[in-house]
């Protein structure tokens, strides 16, 4: 996988305070814009194009469609509610054949849906593989690719119950994925409210740096990311209501969640960035599958859970639905955007949703 993106403008960054003597994140995130079928979107004004086109309702059994990472459902008779989650993964534009091996990448297809599974606090049960094979994807490669996928399956308790095959032009796959939550609990990305604390898990930017430099813990980081599916379930356990994963960037995940909620942020202290990372990939970076979540001041977040670090980065305040502050400076969305036009350098992938 190569996801490309622009750099951003350069930042001053006092790593004694945590501060920014100076911060644009210029980028392409929401400002980017692109043409199809004559309109000028980008991703994520596309994406709310389309959920205003989505009949409303759906039934008493559908509790949340479209704008989180898993819609709820709620058969009747069931003793918990559902998630559904479904993700693309292109050749070209979420991994490179040449660069990331056919197991790495049958790993990361099922990586995407399961750390959706964990940010709604959930257990994964079943998915679904839709595969279209290129033309450099022979029998081994397919063999390589389902061994990733299955091993992460087998260690996640997740059934492989079926899919479909088919040829293409170039290597992508569609990945469903179904979990369970407790009727009632699953977390979510419009339940964030004000004077709750802002916290991420693990570090960010790993990935990013990665794919920058294709060696070290960083590479493995990008090329075998893990879900948070246990801290998601510890999560909502302790109370946790509002969280989602971290899949296109700080920047942009944090003003989603944000916007979905109906409130504003304001980041205020120092991000935990991966050793080695710069500040850019770990605002932008993306792809670092850690939960970004918040919690009343009631909830005791420890620091550490089983060995993985949990951040207060910020809070949330009442403003503008969607805006996002960082050390006083208006934070742009700068994280990856499917329709930006340009590709960025250095990177090439992203989730949108």
């Amino acid at each position: 996988m190569n996801r490309r993106r622009s750099p951003g403008d350069s930042t001053s960054w006092d790593g004694g305070t945590g501060k920014t003597k100076q911060w644009r994140a210029r980028g392409r995130g929401w400002g980017s814009l692109t043409t199809i079928g004559g309109l000028r979107v980008n991703e994520l004004e596309l994406l709310e194009r389309i959920r205003e086109w989505l009949p409303a309702g759906g039934g008493a059994r559908l509790i949340r469609g479209a704008g989180d990472d898993c819609a709820i459902l709620r058969p009747a008779g069931a003793a918990e509610d559902w998630l559904a989650t479904t993700d693309l993964f292109l050749e070209g534009v979420h991994f490179e054949a040449d660069s990331c091996p056919a197991f790495d990448a049958g790993r990361r297809a099922l990586c995407r849906g399961l750390s959706d599974i964990a940010a709604m606090g959930g257990r994964p049960r079943f998915c679904l593989i839709s595969l279209s094979l290129g033309a450099g994807a022979g029998p081994g490669w397919v063999k390589r690719f389902y061994a990733g996928l299955l091993e992460l399956a087998r260690r996640t308790g997740t059934a492989v119950i079926g899919g479909d095959l088919a040829k293409g032009p170039e290597t992508g796959c569609d990945v469903v994925v179904l979990g369970t939550v407790p009727k009632g609990g699953a977390m979510r990305r419009d339940r964030a409210r004000p004077g709750q604390a802002i916290y991420v898990s693990g570090e960010l930017g790993g990935s990013a740096l990665g794919l920058q430099t294709r060696r070290g813990a960083a590479w493995k980081r990008h090329l075998r990311p893990e879900p948070r599916l246990e801290l998601g379930r510890y999560l909502r356990r302790l109370g946790v209501k509002a969280a989602m994963d971290l899949s296109d960037g700080l920047s942009t995940d944090l003003h989603r969640l944000a916007k979905e909620s109906g409130v504003a942020a304001v980041v205020d202290r120092p991000l935990p960035v991966f050793h080695g990372a710069g500040l850019e990939q770990a605002l932008h970076g993306g792809e670092d599958y850690e939960l970004l979540f918040t919690a009343p001041p009631r909830l005791k977040i420890p620091s550490r859970h089983r060995g993985v670090p949990l951040t207060r980065i910020g809070t949330i305040v009442r403003g503008e639905p969607g805006a996002v502050e960082f050390f006083g400076s208006p934070l742009e969305a700068g994280g990856w955007d499917h329709f930006a036009g340009e590709r960025r350098r250095g990177s090439l992938r992203s989730r949108g949703g």
